[in-house]
């Protein structure tokens, strides 16, 4: 019986990496000049490899029926909008049971810097994908920014953002001051070649806020600590809803002329978000607006902009969006309870991200690592609720 339950264990461990080391691929494949033509083939794979690892693991009565709960809510999902991603990624969630979430972690870095430093060298010798790229983004003139063979200098940015916020979390607790030095030079450095606001400035919010992290004992600046970053979680959402609730009232002022005190709030924040508000509109069906969610969304949503949170609804519906932002409502209550500042922080920046960036909403469950972070406490709640 040990030597079943051992192989059993072996054979899931097994199953679970092979389905993670094909989803990292799929990630860098699509960060890459190349098109990859069976794609949909491919997350079919990984789907079974994880559905192999959740019939090799063993569940308690409670666990199961959450899973079923969030199961039937992708398989409506699927029926209504052909999107998949939702029994995707509640699979591999389920698959995360028993397996050190840690050392996966630890594993998808090192896969994806890897990757993207192999795809910086292959634009550099001109083998695959171009050093940079000309043209008009929206400023007015034409400008050259480098994509380094990443497509443009916002994903070339956002993967340098993603991989600091995950090499922080992951190693953070073993740095000096002067760790923190560097990779915010090294985030600076890439900010020169892209030109990208955004990724830059959320990085270094997030270096300076786990510098913090390690350092604050006092507990009145813990508290402050935590509901400033619950603040930024909770606010993100908030001004993402309000942006898709209000964006036409920038149509208003572009053709009508229309201008007012809500204008001019939307105005500025459209401004700071860089045209983001602008891209809401700027279709013939406004394509992301309030108007356009239902409560699961239709196969017609599949426009793509940059509001990470907004295309949450428009893409999957607003039932879906809402227990996924319930979910992540959640673990941040729950991190603040048990003082884990560390996952505080990766979930705050990962959230105001989201706002002007939609990188954690797409079909690849290796690039959103909130989705890992959830795995690695979602059993522990449920099993040790007095942990």
């Amino acid at each position: 019986m040990e030597i079943d339950r051992t192989l059993r264990e072996k054979t899931a461990y097994c199953f679970f990496y092979a389905g993670l080391i094909i989803e990292v691929l799929i990630v860098l494949v699509d960060k890459s000049a190349y098109t990859n033509p069976i794609e949909g083939q491919i997350f079919r794979l990984t789907f079974l490899l994880f559905f192999a690892k959740v019939c090799l693991t063993k569940y308690s009565p409670k666990e199961y029926g959450i899973l079923a709960f969030f199961l039937v809510i992708g398989a409506v999902s699927y029926f209504i909008t052909g999107r998949n991603e939702i029994v995707r990624v509640v699979m591999f969630i389920a698959a995360c049971k028993d397996v050190d979430m840690r050392k996966c972690l630890r594993l998808v870095f090192w896969m994806t810097l890897t990757g993207c430093l192999v795809l910086i060298l292959l634009s550099l010798f001109g083998i695959l994908g171009t050093l940079s790229l000309t043209q008009d983004y929206g400023r007015g003139s034409i400008e050259t920014r480098y994509v380094l063979g990443m497509g443009h200098p916002n994903a070339l940015q956002c993967m340098v953002f993603v991989l600091t916020l995950l090499g922080l979390y992951l190693y953070h607790t073993k740095w000096k001051w002067y760790h923190y030095v560097l990779v915010l030079f090294t985030n600076g450095i890439f900010f020169l070649l892209t030109d990208s606001k955004t990724g830059f400035l959320v990085s270094a919010c997030g270096i300076l806020l786990f510098f913090v992290a390690d350092r604050i004992k006092n507990k009145n600046l813990i508290r402050i600590f935590m509901a400033g970053n619950m603040g930024i979680f909770a606010g993100s959402i908030i001004i993402s809803i309000m942006s898709a609730k209000d964006a036409m009232c920038l149509w208003h002022y572009y053709w009508e002329g229309v201008t007012n005190r809500k204008i001019n709030f939307y105005l500025f924040l459209d401004t700071m978000l860089t045209g983001r508000l602008h891209s809401l509109i700027e279709t013939d069906n406004h394509e992301g607006i309030m108007e356009t969610w239902r409560l699961f969304s239709r196969p017609e949503n599949n426009y793509y902009f940059d509001m990470g949170w907004v295309r949450l609804f428009y893409w999957y519906g607003i039932i879906p969006a809402l227990l996924a932002i319930a979910v992540l409502t959640g673990f941040m209550i729950y991190f603040a309870k048990k003082g884990k500042l560390e996952e505080i922080v990766f979930f705050s920046m990962f959230t105001l991200y989201t706002v002007i960036e939609a990188h954690i909403i797409s079909v690849y469950i290796a690039r959103n690592y909130l989705l890992f972070i959830i795995g690695m406490y979602c059993f522990r709640r449920l099993e040790k609720p007095k942990e």
